[in-house]
């Protein structure tokens, strides 16, 4: 048995009068990223790098909501919010739990700046 340690930060704040809570873990073959508005962990979406892609410099990425309600709008959110995410983290796959109220563009640029601070990749 290892005695890996698993890194995991969190932090709460106001967007846009909304208590979001992000928590962000690392785990050996993905990051886990939680982020919500509900306290609870939502729409569970893959986002994984697109080894397909021939093109370095614009990476592309696949979504799937693994469970929840499977909608456009949850496939464009998980991309904002995991890209940088995976890209930083060696092209690792994000697991993101998505549970949002506000999930505006506005919101979505805040939420973006606390997964930032929130690095464990």
């Amino acid at each position: 048995m290892s005695d890996t340690v698993i890194k995991s930060r969190q932090a709460r704040k106001e967007v846009n009068g909304i208590s979001t809570e992000v928590v962000c873990t690392e785990f050996s073959n993905y990051i886990f990223i939680v982020l919500t508005q509900y306290g609870k962990v939502g729409t569970l979406i893959s986002v994984t790098p697109d080894s397909r892609s021939n093109d370095i410099s614009t990476p592309t990425f696949s979504t799937k909501v693994l469970l929840g309600k499977d909608e456009p709008l949850t496939h464009v959110c998980a991309k904002n919010l995991a890209m940088f995410v995976s890209q930083e983290a060696g092209n690792r796959p994000v697991l993101l739990g998505l549970a949002l109220k506000d999930s505006s563009l506005d919101s979505i640029k805040q939420i973006k700046e606390i997964v930032r601070s929130c690095k464990v990749w």
